[in-house]
């Protein structure tokens, strides 16, 4: 059972995400939409999200891919929340890269 003098389980995370949009009709403000909702999917808080741009790669893996578009999620959540997330956009083409960032 827990103490009233516990901290709460909440964690504070930056979360780096590298989207993929080629072939996909959706705007880049709907796909990111919908990120928010998976977070939230997850009993997290999203606040700020930031649009950083397309940005070229340092080292380009695929020569068809060679640069993407960042996007920034400021999220509060549980500690399980940067595997359970990846495990949720793992099979989602439009999500390249996931780096989570304790905040």
């Amino acid at each position: 059972m827990p103490k009233k003098n516990q901290p709460n389980d909440q964690r504070a995370y930056r979360a780096t995400l590298v989207l993929d949009l080629r072939g996909v009709t959706d705007a880049p403000e709907a796909v990111v939409e919908r990120l928010k909702d998976t977070f939230k999917a997850l009993a997290a808080k999203v606040g700020d999200v930031r649009n950083l741009g397309q940005r070229d790669f340092a080292r380009v893996v695929d020569r068809r891919f060679p640069a993407g578009i960042y996007v920034q999620f400021e999220v509060k959540g549980p500690a399980s929340l940067p595997v359970a997330f990846r495990e949720k956009v793992r099979l989602d083409k439009t999500v390249n890269r996931v780096l989570f960032q304790a905040a």
